[in-house]
């Protein structure tokens, strides 16, 4: 079963259960997948809408946009709305895969400079982009990115 698939037939048993949180954020997730289909569409790039690739992206950006609000929220003391935030996260999660421990990830990144044949920093982009086709919803590239400066640096 697909992505898109999996949303769906989350959103019917929410509705169905009415339970109105994880409604509303599966609905966001399902918005987040069409704008990114309209956006294709204007591009010429409509061959069945976004790939599995790309809905794993975009809920990697939704969690990563609720961590910072819930974090904002913390630190301006509304505790509530960063809870709700913190909840919106934990429905996102149950559709990605599972993420990569920091031991796992750091194999991950000797992998691809192995594959690679990266010798120095100016290879770095070619180390990601390996990174990101096999890791991509399973891995935070922002701190992948120091790893590979480290190793190559």
């Amino acid at each position: 079963m697909d992505m898109r698939d999996r949303v769906s037939a989350a959103l019917k048993d929410a509705m169905r259960a009415k339970e109105a949180d994880r409604l509303s954020t599966l609905r966001l997730i399902n918005a987040a997948i069409k704008d990114k289909d309209i956006a294709a569409r204007g591009t010429g790039d409509d061959e069945g809408g976004v790939s599995n690739e790309g809905i794993l992206a975009i809920m990697g950006r939704m969690v990563k946009q609720r961590q910072e609000s819930a974090r904002a929220y913390e630190e301006g003391g509304r505790l509530e709305l960063a809870e709700k935030e913190l909840s919106e996260i934990k429905i996102i999660e149950e559709f990605l895969p599972k993420q990569l421990n920091k031991d796992e990830a750091e194999a991950a990144v000797d992998a691809a400079i192995a594959e690679v044949g990266a010798e120095s920093i100016r290879d770095m982009g070619k180390v990601m982009a390996a990174l990101k086709a096999k890791y991509t919803g399973r891995m935070d590239f922002g701190k992948a990115g120091p790893m590979v400066k480290d190793r190559l640096g």
